[in-house]
């Protein structure tokens, strides 16, 4: 994953759904020209991700694994789109995720923020399945933004034929979530630079 030096707020955007289509790429494919200024978003393909095996962990992350690691390591935040699959998270992503939150307790997850949205064209839109994904981030500690929840319902309905969202509300929705997670990206920077600063004499 490549980003340009001037972005000061880098953040990985990853979506729960191969598909080519995917409503939840169009939504991650918008929100990177919505982005405040200063922070840039490069997407992952998750993709090539194996299924989790703890037998192939003990061998050593594959290739996939350690390149999806690396990138959430560099960058400063996460943003995930997700679909609802049978009232829950892809597992697609929910696989991504076991892997990135290992070793327990020492996560390159752990301490993250992590903004969350989802579109799916039902009326309850992707409530359920970011519900499980705050959850599971409890466990590996990292840093979920709050409010607001980005949850597209219909969303079949708010994108052109070009792919190109075109609903002012959910323009509006995540522009606040992308504001409120380099929020907390500087909240935690600042945090860490009093914990790591040498003490006053």
């Amino acid at each position: 994953m490549v980003f340009n030096e001037k972005g000061s707020t880098r953040v990985l955007g990853l979506a729960g759904s191969l598909r080519a289509g995917s409503l939840n790429k169009k939504l991650l494919l918008a929100a990177t020209g919505l982005a405040p200024a200063g922070m840039e978003i490069g997407i992952f393909d998750l993709g090539s991700i194996p299924l989790y095996n703890f037998d192939v962990e003990q061998a050593g992350d594959p290739p996939p694994v350690a390149a999806f690691k690396d990138a959430i390591h560099r960058v400063d935040g996460l943003l995930i789109a997700t679909p609802e699959y049978q009232h829950g998270v892809p597992g697609v992503l929910k696989n991504a995720l076991d892997w990135a939150s290992r070793p327990p307790g020492k996560s390159v997850l752990q301490g993250k923020p992590v903004a969350i949205m989802g579109a799916s064209p039902g009326f309850t839109g992707t409530a359920r399945a970011q519900t499980q994904l705050r959850e599971s981030f409890t466990f590996s500690q990292a840093c979920a933004v709050l409010q607001p929840e980005v949850i597209v319902g219909r969303a079949h309905e708010k994108f052109d034929g070009d792919g190109r969202l075109t609903d002012a509300t959910t323009i509006q929705l995540v522009r606040k979530l992308l504001d409120e997670l380099n929020e907390l990206v500087g909240l935690l920077r600042l945090s860490h630079s009093k914990l790591n600063s040498p003490a006053a004499p």
